[in-house]
């Protein structure tokens, strides 16, 4: 794992015991996951939550070379954000862990083995209102299908195929299963 965990604040200040206990907590995560490169979490005040309780935001992501976790919650105090957040990061980390080095074993394709979730629908607005620049390490279909749930991304997921040497966006149809984009320069 890193040496240094990365803590970002947004609209509130990190006190020497925050920076310190959540760095104590992040430490524990390298023994459950070996190949951690780069651990980032970051903490924000929102004001305008609708709810006291869900004001304090904790995410927390974890990447290494073949892999990219995610975990966010919300509490009203920063440590129970922090631990509810590294509670739902182990485990993804166990459930990664267990499709990683087991595998399903029977033989089915991925497309086969997802179970269909309920889509929603989403409302198109015609500005840009955020924009995300992300590192994308290469992979397989399989392996994009699995980084995909383990994100929490219902829609789509954006990746770089080892097979094809080329930035591919796999995304679940209406159906359940998944389809996969190729673009190519015509």
């Amino acid at each position: 794992m890193t040496d240094k965990v990365e803590i970002l604040a947004r609209n509130m200040d990190v006190t020497e015991r925050i920076q310190t206990y959540i760095s104590k907590k992040m430490a524990k995560l390298d023994h459950y996951l070996k190949g951690i490169e780069e651990a980032r979490v970051e903490l924000s005040y929102v004001k305008s939550a609708r709810s006291a309780s869900h004001r304090q935001v904790a995410q927390i992501t974890v990447r290494g070379k073949r892999f990219i976790l995610r975990a966010e919650e919300r509490a009203d105090d920063v440590f129970t954000a922090f631990d509810a957040a590294l509670d739902k990061m182990q485990r993804q980390v166990a459930r990664y862990k267990g499709k990683h080095y087991r595998g399903r074993g029977d033989g089915r394709s991925a497309a086969e083995a997802v179970e269909p979730a309920i889509e929603e629908e989403m409302e198109e607005k015609p500005a840009v209102v955020r924009r995300k620049r992300f590192a994308v390490s290469p992979m397989n279909e399989a392996e994009a299908i699995e980084q995909m749930k383990l994100l929490g991304h219902d829609n789509f997921f954006i990746f770089y195929n080892a097979g094809t040497d080329a930035i591919n966006v796999l995304y679940r149809r209406r159906d359940g299963a998944y389809g996969l984009i190729e673009p190519y320069l015509g």
